[in-house]
């Protein structure tokens, strides 16, 4: 058995051009699915996560819309929302990829939880953007009505800001461990949407709280909880670069965690891009990984196998 944990950013089912429709996030979620299926069959038995940032923002934007009608639901609540929603059309669009190539395969999606910790720095400093867009006009007025911190995007415009805090353990780690390393069955396991939804232990029982964790770091402990392996982290741009963007850009076939951190001190990898995934990376190396591919979709399947992409190993 060939096992591998994969992150698939928020664009994998919305990008910016789009106006959001269930019928575009069905067609953009069949294309990156057709990608997953072509390396099942191939013989891998994947756990999948994904981002949740276009998604959730529209769901906090129907709740300040309806706000006078329907009481507003917090951040943590919408999250787990948001995790049904994608979780739903991630398990069927997959399944039907499956079917068309013959695969039998069970294809499951459930909300997941992940342990925080409630004395985080990241509480008393919120820096995630979320939600729309406000005017300067707007942002006096939500600062009488709401208990909310707003601040000014790299655009001049206002957006509200939480915390976003390190993830310490997946609650549902052993469910997933048991759906994917199960000798019964062969299952493809969807958690850890958007992050997952943010808790902290208060005795013996456990409590949601206002925030978003960053789905890379989150997918690189939850494959450390289920002493995965293999972890792979799929982007826009085939491989990681130094000096992106420059006329000197220079791209990583291969590097080891030592050298990734010395990219990071260096500021090679910002914390807007690609920083959060080379942190997961060092992460989840330093824990139990083996090693670390970060490309595209379309380039998964021969990637999965050395191909293109940059690797990222231990040592």
């Amino acid at each position: 058995m060939r096992t591998a944990t994969i992150a698939l950013g928020g664009n994998a089912l919305l990008r910016k051009e789009d106006s959001g429709t269930a019928e575009e996030q069905f067609d953009r979620m069949r294309k990156t699915c057709e990608k997953l299926a072509d390396m099942i069959s191939d013989g891998f038995d994947l756990v999948l996560t994904h981002g949740n940032g276009p998604q959730v923002g529209n769901i906090l934007l129907q709740n300040e819309i309806a706000s006078h009608t329907v009481p507003p639901l917090p951040l943590d609540i919408c999250g787990a929302e948001s995790q049904g929603q994608i979780g739903y059309m991630f398990q069927q669009t997959l399944k039907n990829q499956l079917n068309k190539k013959g695969v039998d395969r069970n294809v499951v999606s459930f909300i997941t939880q992940v342990i925080v910790d409630s004395d985080d720095p990241a509480f008393e400093k919120p820096s995630k953007f979320i939600g729309p867009y406000y005017s300067e006009e707007e942002v006096e007025k939500i600062k009488k009505e709401k208990d909310w911190t707003i601040k000014k995007t790299s655009e001049g415009k206002y957006r509200r800001v939480v915390p976003s805090p390190r993830p310490k353990h997946i609650v549902e780690d052993e469910v997933i461990r048991e759906l994917i390393y199960s000798e019964k069955s062969r299952n493809v396991v969807i958690a850890a949407g958007g992050g997952g939804v943010p808790v902290v232990e208060e005795g013996d029982s456990l409590k949601g709280i206002e925030g978003v964790i960053d789905k890379d770091r989150a997918t690189a402990v939850l494959a450390a909880d289920i002493d995965e392996t293999f972890l792979i982290m799929l982007t826009d741009i085939e491989k990681v670069y130094l000096n992106y963007g420059e006329e000197d850009e220079e791209s990583i076939d291969v590097m080891t965690v030592k050298e990734a951190k010395k990219y990071l001190e260096e500021g090679q990898f910002p914390p807007g891009s690609m920083g959060p995934k080379i942190e997961a990376s060092i992460h989840f190396l330093e824990s139990s990984g083996e090693k670390v591919l970060i490309t595209t979709p379309e380039s998964l399947l021969p990637a999965s196998e050395e191909g293109p992409g940059t690797y990222i190993f231990p040592e």
